[in-house]
């Protein structure tokens, strides 16, 4: 395939991508912004992220089926689309006054779905456009830009339209949905890879097998492959516990911490300079320290962090501990995800994509509830502390048994990959 054509479906990939994370970045901000304008209690607070994570719970493995019996182009454009109508009919309620946490639970909840059906596909399509050795590189562009207008960009704007109006706002975020799914019609059509065969050596996906079929088989093909399960159930408690502090954070940024709401944004924005970093050099830092090294601090910083953060007072102090853990999280999050896609077959890839996710992502709901509840009987700080513990206790024993040796032995030559049926 010529570079040219290489890098042009790609880089409408790369757009789309950046598109919706501004999406995700200015709502970041938003949306706890309001609930908090309409609430002080914790467990409310908290139940916004319950309400945008609970759809990884219900929807992710039939999602991940989609990806592999779909055109997964269409599921880009379909699930953005539907977020920006979900954002923008919000943004009208707000305009015209109508003020309730249930509005805004029910815009995540919705936007949450959808995103289940887009992160499970679009992380299943570099594998299609580049070949192994361009998977790194390319990951690394996408979880860089990722951070950068997810977390660096987004938040402070944000805030600052919040400021202005709390309906600008959502109106923006659905502008920015929009867009996403206008950029991804730029994508070649990725229809399903019939060549792959199943674990069980029957062939490919078959129209002949069932939804149900579909999901057993990817649940399985995950759960039989232990550095995938291990790596997962490590993220997962990473996730869980930041989703325990994640949606409390705007009440102790807000209140112990004394920092203005027209600022919160920014405070969001400054470790994501960390995520960046991580994205972008994880090509030169990996290869040096090992994956293996690699998943023992995506564990061990964040912990840290949350004891500074539950123990501190000092702003610049969390910042600088939240930009280590936001570092060695991207470089993690960079080489799980390139395990995955150059250990699993393109005809799974969707359905394995999905049942990772559902261990991984599924625990924030629960995590985000656990941490309301305790802060409402224990104080916001204590979610902190309990979390730093509590992280450190579970991630270390199963990073125990990741080892850079163990990552690179379970990478599998791709079959069926650097395709497009366009």
């Amino acid at each position: 395939m010529p570079a040219a054509a290489v890098v042009r479906p790609f880089t409408a990939l790369w757009a789309s991508q950046a598109s919706s994370n501004l999406a995700d970045g200015l709502l970041q901000a938003a949306a706890p912004l309001l609930v908090a304008t309409l609430t002080r209690d914790p467990l409310v607070v908290a139940g916004m992220t319950v309400a945008q994570f609970l759809p990884w719970l219900l929807a992710t493995l039939p999602a991940g089926a989609l990806a592999d019996r779909m055109d997964r182009r269409r599921i880009l454009v379909a699930g953005n689309l539907l977020r920006a109508a979900g954002f923008a009919l919000l943004a009208l309620a707000l305009a015209d006054g109508w003020r309730h946490v249930a509005l805004l639970y029910a815009a995540v909840f919705i936007a949450g779905c959808a995103e289940t059906l887009v992160d499970n596909a679009a992380l299943a399509i570099p594998p299609r456009l580049l070949p192994r050795a361009k998977l790194e590189r390319a990951n690394g562009r996408l979880f860089a830009t990722q951070s950068l207008v997810n977390t660096f960009i987004g938040p402070p704007a944000g805030a600052a339209l919040f400021a202005l109006a709390a309906s600008a706002a959502f109106f923006t975020g659905a502008a920015a949905f929009a867009l996403a799914g206008l950029a991804a019609l730029l994508l070649p059509a990725l229809r399903p890879t019939g060549e792959e065969p199943e674990p069980d050596g029957s062939g490919g996906r078959s129209g002949r097998t069932t939804l149900t079929q579909d999901i057993r088989s990817g649940w399985a093909h995950f759960w039989r492959h232990d550095l995938l399960r291990r790596v997962a159930f490590i993220s997962a408690a990473i996730n869980f516990f930041g989703a325990a502090t994640g949606g409390l954070l705007v009440l102790l940024i807000t209140g112990p911490y004394a920092v203005d709401i027209a600022n919160y944004g920014l405070f969001i924005a400054v470790p994501a300079a960390g995520a960046t970093a991580g994205s972008l050099l994880a090509e030169r830092v990996v290869p040096r320290i090992g994956g293996g090294p690699t998943t023992w601090l995506a564990a061990l910083v964040p912990a840290a962090g949350y004891a500074v953060l539950g123990l501190g007072h000092s702003a610049p102090l969390a910042l600088a501990a939240m930009f280590g853990a936001a570092f060695a999280g991207s470089l993690n999050q960079i080489v799980v995800s390139t395990l995955r896609q150059a250990a699993v077959p393109d005809a799974l890839l969707g359905r394995v994509t999905a049942a990772y996710r559902l261990i991984v992502l599924g625990v924030v709901p629960l995590g985000a509830f656990g941490g309301g509840l305790l802060g409402r009987h224990l104080g916001v700080r204590a979610v902190f502390l309990a979390a730093a513990a509590g992280l450190a206790l579970t991630a270390i024993p199963l990073a125990s048994r990741v080892t850079t040796r163990r990552l690179r032995d379970a990478e599998a030559p791709p079959v069926g990959a650097f395709r497009s049926d366009g």
